[in-house]
């Protein structure tokens, strides 16, 4: 089921977010201090239990317990995480096809560098457009939904 996070969520969508930041951007920006001192749950914690308009933004996937989550501002989708356990099993799959049939979904960015997101966005009818913007020592590509 995926449902609009609520209060409870916050240690689960912290604990997701490092846990899948950790593992895909490590060997991007090749930075232990920026991957496991800069980007930590009590960060993430403290920062969305501050702003509860944050919060708002976020979906989550239920299977029993929260597996992934989206978040979503305006028609961009900001996060797409699924718990590096539960990878490859269709999680980012419907949280896409749910923010896509729900929301007016027009783009997202994406690391350069994160070959595996590029191709799952580009099945999920993202393209990207050419635009690149700097995002700490790497840089992010804009891809725009295609398949409205």
């Amino acid at each position: 089921m995926i449902r609009k996070a609520r209060k409870k969520d916050i240690s689960r969508i912290a604990e997701i977010l490092v846990t899948s930041k950790r593992k895909n951007y490590r060997k991007i920006f090749n930075d232990d201090y920026g991957t496991f001192v800069i980007v930590n749950v009590k960060e993430i914690i403290d920062e969305l239990s501050a702003d509860p308009s944050l919060l708002e933004r976020y979906y989550v996937y239920e299977d029993e317990f929260v597996k992934g989550l989206i978040r979503i501002e305006g028609c961009e989708i900001v996060e797409l995480y699924t718990d590096p356990y539960f990878e490859g099993v269709g999680i980012g799959s419907k949280l896409m096809k749910y923010a896509n049939n729900h929301f007016d979904i027009k783009y997202l960015w994406v690391l350069e560098k994160n070959e595996g997101a590029i191709r799952f966005y580009k099945k999920s009818g993202f393209e990207p457009n050419g635009e690149r913007r700097p995002e700490a020592s790497q840089f992010d590509i804009k891809m725009i939904r295609t398949d409205e």
